[in-house]
């Protein structure tokens, strides 16, 4: 029987990627198999969301790296013959999969966007973005395997469905790896994550100075929401912290709402809210490619309709 794999670093990784395992399943006839570390998402939340079988990595001898979990995984790919292996496109997870990808000389399509089977060909086909977000590249895999990431927040989570059953399975501890860890320096955060916001206000470059970026935190504030930032702002005049670039080169958003303040809506920026359920803009431009890309658009300075807006909010 066909198999779709999903190799998950972490618990969020196994729900996202168990999403997209489980859209392709039915299609693919396949089952669906999780391989985790212990201690991230437990065999019974994997199989609750989806996974028909799950492939429980043993724990690594202190300081060695996730990738060291590879040479097991080989062996059971080779073993078991999944026609798909799904990753998360974290750092990680892109080396790991490439790693793998090698040595089963499989093909390996990274950032993909989008999944699906195409009946008529037999072919899984695949969407990623290309020229900086500018295009979507259509690729279509023929030959199996296929190691595919995915890009984190990409695809919704897999929802846990009562009564299922499946079967679990404890993997072997690898052999010694030659990379160890020596130091670990966790990444310092100056703001806040907003990758998990509800509610963006983003300031773009029509602010005219530094000071002026508090209309749109009291505008955030009012919405009950986080403030983030385009490139120019963060990269350019560093008004913010780079932890708030939303776009192609910062984070990627899903937020209810999204409200771009003086974001003229460069393809760079926008590939980066493509999540977001509802995109609001003001402009003063209004050939500004953020309204094309907006389900409700203000032509005005942004310094008259900001406080408009917000003597309604306070209504």
């Amino acid at each position: 029987m066909p198999g779709v794999w999903v190799v998950a670093e972490t618990r969020e990784q196994a729900h996202e990627l168990l999403g997209a395992a489980r859209s392709l399943a039915p299609d693919l006839g396949a089952a669906v198999t999780a391989v985790v570390p212990r201690g991230s998402a437990t065999p019974g939340e994997c199989i609750a969301r989806g996974a028909d079988e799950v492939l429980v990595l043993a724990d690594l001898a202190p300081g060695e790296p996730f990738g060291a979990h590879l040479p097991v995984i080989e062996q059971e790919a080779r073993g078991g013959s999944p026609d798909l292996v799904l990753f998360s496109a974290t750092a990680r997870g892109k080396e790991t999969a490439a790693r793998l990808a090698a040595r089963l000389g499989a093909g390996l399509c990274s950032a993909c966007t989008s999944l699906a089977f195409d009946r008529g060909s037999g072919s899984l086909v695949m969407e990623r973005l290309a020229y900086g977000g500018a295009a979507i590249q259509k690729l279509a895999a023929p030959a199996k395997p296929v190691i595919v990431t995915v890009p984190p927040r990409s695809v919704e989570p897999a929802a846990p469905q009562e009564g299922r059953q499946g079967r679990t399975r404890e993997l072997p501890a690898p052999p010694p790896s030659a990379v160890k860890i020596v130091e670990r320096k966790p990444k310092e955060k100056v703001a806040k994550d907003i990758t998990e916001a509800r509610v963006i206000v983003c300031a773009g470059r029509g602010f005219d100075k530094r000071e002026d970026l508090a209309l749109a935190r009291e505008l955030a504030d009012a919405l009950g929401g986080e403030l983030g930032a385009t490139r120019p702002v963060t990269e350019e005049l560093h008004w913010l912290p780079e932890d708030l670039c939303i776009g192609l080169s910062g984070v990627q958003v899903k937020p209810e709402l999204y409200v771009g303040l003086g974001v003229s809506g460069q393809v760079q920026h926008m590939t980066g809210v493509r999540g977001a359920k509802v995109v609001c803009a003001v402009n003063k431009d209004e050939n500004a490619p953020i309204f094309a890309l907006s389900d409700f658009g203000i032509v005005g300075d942004l310094y008259d309709v900001v406080p408009k807006i917000l003597e309604a909010l306070r209504k």
